[in-house]
C-alpha cells in the first residue's frame, strides 16, 4: 500500500508478484520498466528472481528492497545482479530518487 500511494504521484502502473516465480513470469508477459524486487519471498526468493530476470534482460534496472537490512545484504543483491538497493523502511524521498536514477518521469 506505501509503495503504491508513493508511485501514484508519478503515475507509475504497479504490477504485483507474491513470489519470485510470479515475478519472473510477470516479467516475461508484462513491458516494464523498472523493478522493485523484494529479497525474501516464499517459493523462489528475489535473489534467484533477479538472476532469471537479468538472464533474460541484463538492461532491466531491478533495485532490491529489503526489511533485513544486514550489513551484506546490500552486497549480496548487487553480486545478484541488483543495480541498487533499499533498506525498509523506504523513505517516499529515496524511494522516488531512486526511481529517477533509472526511469525519466
Amino acid at each position: 500500500m506505501y509503495l503504491s500511494a508513493v508511485l501514484s504521484k508519478i503515475k507509475a502502473k504497479i504490477f504485483w508478484a507474491k513470489n519470485g516465480k510470479e515475478a519472473v513470469d510477470l516479467f516475461k508477459k508484462e513491458t516494464i520498466d523498472l523493478i522493485l524486487m523484494d529479497l525474501q519471498m516464499p517459493e523462489m526468493n528475489g535473489y534467484e528472481a533477479t538472476r532469471i530476470i537479468k538472464g533474460l534482460n541484463p538492461d532491466m534496472p531491478i533495485v532490491a528492497q529489503t526489511a533485513f537490512a544486514m550489513s551484506d545484504d546490500r552486497e549480496k543483491a548487487l553480486e545478484a545482479g541488483c543495480d541498487d538497493y533499499l533498506a525498509k523502511p523506504i523513505k517516499s524521498k529515496d524511494l522516488l530518487n531512486t526511481v529517477e536514477k533509472f526511469i525519466h518521469v
